[in-house]
């Protein structure tokens, strides 16, 4: 392909992002107008993808983590034959569009996730780049490389700047992630103004080879030839992963402009896109212009990719002759369904037993990981608090990418990302563990999981007051309510060890979104599954766990270690003649998906006296107690003290729950 052909492609797409962020009169014009060489590069010279079927196995992921320039990968998916016509470019921004304000996973073929929030991206792509290798370590064979895909991302100074990326950078060097490659948009500007008002001090380059990654510089992010080269060389380098730091101009070729923050965030204006097109030779009055030549050079390049694939699929037909257990495993796996029997390894714990429901979950993910080879995870540093190692295998390191263990340090934030860009990778199930107290660090990649509809699991330990001695610093309050609050979350607070099994047993097998499990750090009794409901009925998220010995006067409502005290509770309120219901509700998500006569059958409309106990903010669950019902929760902060003496002073006892619910039926008499 000529020069001159080269510069009309990718003046194309420049004009193509200015004119559709002018008709939108919204979005971020100036930066895809200085990434469109790299993006030319990456989309016909670099990545392996085809437009036809955009999620083959071994295709090269891209990820726009400096998702705000998203007409620049919104540009190519359309130039390059994906599912995406000129009228969805001029939609952009526009409602029900698929051409969103920032990339969404789900939305679009070819976006291979939700970006926007700057970090996130860089993050998810080290998670893709774990999920590769550690295929890569299971299924490849000498002759038979099935995984192989490289991870290329596009991130920017704001990227950087978010602490985010240096937690995940960190990481990739030491994990040796030699398939990430990473180009990074130097361009100077964010939009309060120039970067050197809060970014001018620091070496970028230094500072990623410092955490073990292979650095380039380029000064031209106009050098296509330049630009190239850099990809390719990065390919080469399989130890480290992969930086190319390239100074571009951001809005380059708009005459007024270019390098201001004005180009940023908003619209160049009708004027200035004008002057554009004139600068690039197109006609100033006319919009959304793709000449055919350069439409043409880009489809057939788009086309490639099914030759491509077309090879990969013949090698994977001779690899399932030559191992036909992998090859049938890994597209059992990858096809989201999950190995017949798993569920019989699940444990039975034994009812009087005291167990801490984090212990129980620790013994329930060992007595299922030799049937779930895709089930990988780790901790923020807490392995033995969460109890999530597990213990027949090895760690994921840099020298094993294999493990299934995984220690990601103390970077609760990166390990949201990063488990999410796992669970984009079809057939794994990954799962990261911390004190439910720092899921707080992790808010941003629990909100883009859910709005993904993927599934990590996320384990919160040390679930409430009941924890003791580290104090009001460490006992969560307002965090159960608050990720009860995301959309597509299901959050799962088991009663006991048997309850915890069947949290994992509903985890796995949900879809459509994450699942956070909450655990106790202190020890619980089990309850015994003879006498009272089996735990397998924890999947309607609340049922009759005890029945009154008479048509109930009350209903008591309790999750996680506080449904102990309602069943002590209902034993003495039957002393004094009140029959109780007692209703174990691990987890409202659940309940709220059931029919109606089943939530009539537990909570009839007719029987409005409830009491709901929960070691946490009460707010919310009035929708489950009425108007004539209570809670007993927590409205301020905890003490520092031993757990047992915590709860008896916040009112989490069983006499508690006893005086509580006579005078809720008191008041009801009067």
């Amino acid at each position: 392909m000529n020069n001159d052909v080269t510069q009309l492609c990718i003046n194309t797409v420049r004009v193509l992002a200015a004119d559709a962020v002018q008709k939108a009169n919204s979005g971020h014009p100036g930066t895809p107008m200085a990434l469109a060489p790299m993006g030319h590069v990456l989309w016909t010279k670099s990545m392996n993808y085809n437009p036809q079927n955009p999620n083959w196995p071994n295709r090269d992921r891209f990820v726009l983590s400096a998702g705000h320039a998203c007409m620049l990968q919104y540009s190519y998916l359309y130039l390059t034959g994906y599912d995406l016509t000129m009228d969805d470019i001029k939609s952009f921004r526009q409602l029900h569009s698929k051409t969103a304000g920032h990339p969404e996973y789900g939305l679009l073929s070819g976006i291979e996730v939700t970006t926007g929030p700057l970090g996130q991206g860089f993050a998810n792509g080290v998670g893709m780049a774990i999920a590769q290798q550690y295929l890569a370590s299971r299924y490849n064979k000498p002759g038979f490389d099935i995984f192989d895909y490289k991870i290329y991302a596009i991130c920017s100074d704001g990227d950087l700047m978010e602490g985010l990326s240096a937690e995940a950078a960190s990481i990739a060097g030491n994990f040796q992630l030699g398939n990430l490659i990473y180009l990074y948009d130097d361009n100077h500007i964010t939009i309060e103004g120039d970067t050197s008002i809060t970014f001018n001090k620091e070496d970028v380059a230094k500072r990623f080879e410092a955490y073990g990654w292979h650095v380039q510089v380029l000064e031209d992010g106009n050098d296509v030839d330049a630009i190239s080269m850099a990809v390719e060389n990065a390919k080469a380098e399989t130890q480290h992963p992969s930086l190319i730091k390239i100074r571009t101009h951001i809005a380059y070729g708009s005459p007024n402009k270019v390098d201001t923050k004005e180009a940023h965030g908003a619209p160049l204006g009708e004027d200035e896109v004008k002057l554009v097109k004139k600068n690039f030779g197109f006609n100033p009055d006319e919009y959304f212009v793709v000449p055919d030549e350069v439409l043409n050079y880009y489809r057939e390049e788009g086309k490639k990719g099914a030759e491509i694939e077309k090879e990969w699929n013949e090698l994977f037909e001779s690899y399932k002759k030559q191992y036909p257990d992998l090859a049938k495993e890994y597209e059992l796996l990858s096809s989201g369904k999950l190995p017949d029997g798993w569920q019989q390894k699940l444990p039975v714990f034994k009812a009087g037993d005291k167990i801490a429901t984090r212990k129980a979950s620790g013994k329930t993910l060992n007595a299922i990981a030799d049937s779930l080879p895709l089930l990988i995870g780790g901790s923020a540093d807490l392995a033995p608090s969460t109890d999530t190692n597990l213990d027949k295998y090895e760690s994921f390191s840099g020298s094993n990418h294999g493990g299934r263990n995984f220690h990601f340090g103390i970077r609760e934030h990166s390990m949201g990302a990063i488990l999410n860009g796992i669970a984009i990778t079809k057939g794994f199930n990954p799962y990261g563990a911390t004190f439910l107290i720092f899921s707080e660090y992790m808010r941003p990649p629990i909100r883009l999981a859910a709005i993904m509809k993927i599934k990590p699991i996320f384990v919160y330990t040390h679930d409430s007051i009941g924890l003791g001695e580290d104090g009001t610093t460490h006992q969560p309050v307002e965090q159960l309510v608050s990720l009860r609050s995301i959309p597509n979350l299901m959050v799962i607070r088991p009663a006991d060890a048997n309850e915890t099994a069947q949290a994992w047993r509903v985890a796995l097998q949900h879809s459509g979104g994450p699942v956070a499990i909450i655990l106790t750090r202190q020890s619980l009794p089990v309850i015994d599954q003879d006498k009272f409901t089996k735990a397998t009925e924890l999947e309607k998220g609340a049922y009759i766990l005890s029945e009154s010995y008479r048509l109930p006067d009350i209903i008591l409502i309790a999750t996680g270690s506080e449904v102990q005290l309602i069943l002590k509770a209902q034993e003495l309120l039957k002393q004094e003649s009140i029959a109780a219901r007692a209703v174990s509700m691990p987890s409202w998500e659940l309940f709220n998906m059931q029919d109606d006569a089943y939530k009539e059958k537990v909570f009839p409309k007719a029987l409005r006296k409830r009491l709901a106990v929960e070691a946490g903010s009460p707010l919310g669950w009035q929708r489950y107690t009425t108007d004539d019902g209570d809670v007993i929760g927590i409205t301020k902060f905890g003490e520092s003290a031993p757990g047992d003496e915590v709860m008896k002073e916040y009112g989490f006892t069983a006499d508690n729950v006893v005086n509580k619910a006579k005078a809720l039926l008191a008041a009801n008499r009067k």
